[in-house]
């Protein structure tokens, strides 16, 4: 009887040593890009390092670091004040509010860029308008704000990513004490007092990491600061890597870039160390809200109306508008019908073909991303040791990396396999073999695995750890292996978080731009790109039908989110 006992913990530790394997090869895979990266570190390129300097790194550092600046500083107070009036006041539509908040996440922040230069720019409503009502004849009778411009991109960013700030900050508001704030009116403090003395500095490590998140995804971007002629990091690469044809300085380029983001991230996860400062108090339900009456609750409404009718129903308004070319003043559109417009959009521009691409790209990496945060997040249940921890952190750290950034070090492992085996099959068979993966769907797959495998990571590993240990007891007691308990018993259970993290890697597949514009197959283009495309050639009218489809499935998560958010509400017992 001991010897079969024996024998039953060895044949549970040899498959749990399989998982932990299974775990650590993902992790050497998927940090394969970043090593790349890293080691241009260890490469001597001071000729290199002297012609970037003399020329655009100063440019380059001052762009991104007044972009962050201006985000940072943005997002922080849209999604600090937005938070701190939906959960805390009562005011007319606050229920609608709290969900309504989170609608400009639907849009990346270059749809926006091109949404918003159509309607601001010379021709566009806003000016025309503006000359026909004062009698204006030319833009030297007047003064108009230029919106493709360093302070247009902060703008755009703002109204895109405050939403990551406005999750973060209302989480913590309502994991606030609810007899510290009681105090706080014991005292006598206006709601503005409580807010700034004593809320606010208890929120403050979740603000951070809503800022960092932001500014994360602003350093990732390319479309928005490629139109506004704002040049960063991401142009910098871009510029180095297709325009020049320099690789050598594109890396060093996305070496300094990671130096920017290594430090956000240090400052996220520092933010989200001293959190426990706040969330371990006592929560209740009982707290009253704030009663906003007067100026104080049109104040409220216009705080929480203002973001998301920039950040969402203008930029949908425009491009719906768009598809009706009569309606918008564009001459060149307006004089052709609109059912040749919509025949040219829907038939001759191939949009069928690029709406397939973009579904099956992101339908086949958001399949891959799950099945691979499965394998981590279950072997970290397995065995939670040191090994499948540090695995797991490396595995995931690609969400921080730019776009760019992962898809110039991947080029680099995936041209030396190329190149390996066809010199091995022409060695040997006298045979080429040419570029197997680079250049390939394959090769972009692994590009998105590596970006967004922390995003599916993160709503699979959270479903596997409500699972309570005692099933996995009782599934070994009738003697199921670990892989049979896996699909069973906890992939059933965890449907719903799979499912999740499906839906949130396939909208950021969509939105994806800089990484698909390097890696992309030939002759393959999806709706991002031809966005892009067309947005360069000034065509955002026909932009319009792409970039709205785009819009309309990244409504998926926001629909989520508010869901997840309203079950939250029920099951800690907090009244609207």
């Amino acid at each position: 009887m001991q010897f079969s006992v024996s024998r039953g913990r060895s044949s549970l530790n040899r498959f749990r040593h399989t998982w932990t394997i299974a775990s650590v090869m993902i992790a050497a895979l998927v940090s394969l890009p970043l090593l790349a990266v890293l080691s241009g570190v260890f490469t001597d390129t001071r000729d290199v390092w002297q012609h970037l300097i003399q020329t655009v790194l100063g440019q380059y550092i001052s762009n991104s670091l007044l972009l962050m600046l201006g985000v940072g500083i943005g997002v922080s107070v849209v999604g600090t004040v937005t938070a701190w009036l939906v959960t805390m006041c009562q005011f007319p539509g606050v229920r609608i509010f709290q969900w309504a908040l989170l609608l400009p996440l639907a849009a990346p922040a270059y749809i926006l860029a091109y949404s918003y230069t159509e309607l601001l720019e010379y021709y566009g409503w806003v000016q025309t308008t503006l000359r026909a009502v004062f009698g204006w004849q030319s833009a030297r009778d007047y003064w108009f704000p230029n919106v493709r411009s360093l302070w247009g991109a902060i703008v755009m960013f703002v109204l895109v990513l405050y939403p990551y700030v406005y999750l973060l900050a209302r989480s913590a508001f309502l994991n606030q004490s609810s007899t510290t704030l009681e105090a706080s009116r014991g005292l006598g403090c206006t709601p503005w007092q409580g807010f700034y003395k004593v809320a606010l500095p208890l929120a403050r490590p979740a603000i951070v990491a809503g800022v960092s998140l932001a500014l994360m995804e602003t350093l990732n971007d390319y479309g928005t600061v490629d139109f506004f002629a704002v040049p960063t990091f991401t142009i910098g690469i871009f510029r180095t890597w297709f325009a020049q044809g320099e690789r050598l300085a594109a890396t060093q380029l996305a070496v300094l870039l990671l130096g920017f983001i290594a430090t956000l991230v240090l400052l996220e996860r520092w933010s989200r160390k001293h959190q426990r400062y706040y969330q371990n108090t006592t929560v209740t339900a009982s707290t009253p809200r704030y009663q906003l009456a007067g100026w104080h609750r049109f104040g409220a409404l216009g705080a929480c109306i203002l973001p998301i009718f920039l950040g969402f129903f203008v930029p949908s308004g425009l491009l719906i508008s768009l598809l009706f070319p009569g309606e918008v003043g564009d001459e060149d559109y307006a004089s052709a019908g609109t059912g040749d417009f919509w025949l040219n959009s829907l038939g001759g521009d191939r949009f069928w073909s690029f709406a397939t691409n973009s579904l099956t790209l992101a339908a086949a990496a958001a399949g891959l991303a799950v099945l691979v945060s499965v394998i981590l997040a279950y072997s970290k249940r397995l065995q939670p040791t040191r090994v499948n921890q540090t695995a797991t952190q490396l595995a995931t750290l690609g969400y921080a990396i730019p776009g760019a950034v992962i898809a110039v070090g991947a080029m680099a492992p995936l041209g030396r396999f190329d190149n390996a085996v066809d010199a091995w099959m022409r060695s040997s068979f006298g045979i080429s073999t040419g570029l197997l993966l680079s250049g390939t769907i394959v090769a972009l797959l692994f590009a998105y695995l590596v970006r967004f495998l922390a995003v599916a990571f993160g709503a699979v590993s959270s479903s596997l750890e409500n699972i309570k240990p005692n099933l996995d007891d009782a599934s070994r007691s009738l003697g199921y292996r670990p892989g049979a308990t896996l699909v069973k018993i906890h992939l059933p259970l965890i449907r719903g978080g799979l499912i999740s993290a499906a839906i949130l890697v396939f909208v950021d597949v969509m939105k994806e731009l800089p990484a698909t514009l390097i890696m992309h197959p030939p002759n393959f283009t999806t709706l991002a790109m031809r966005v892009y495309s067309l947005a360069s050639d000034e065509r955002l009218a026909e932009a319009a039908l792409p970039a709205l489809t785009i819009v309309l499935v990244g409504l998926l998560p926001v629909v989520l989110l508010s869901w997840q958010m309203g079950r939250g509400l029920k099951r800690s017992g907090q009244s609207d």
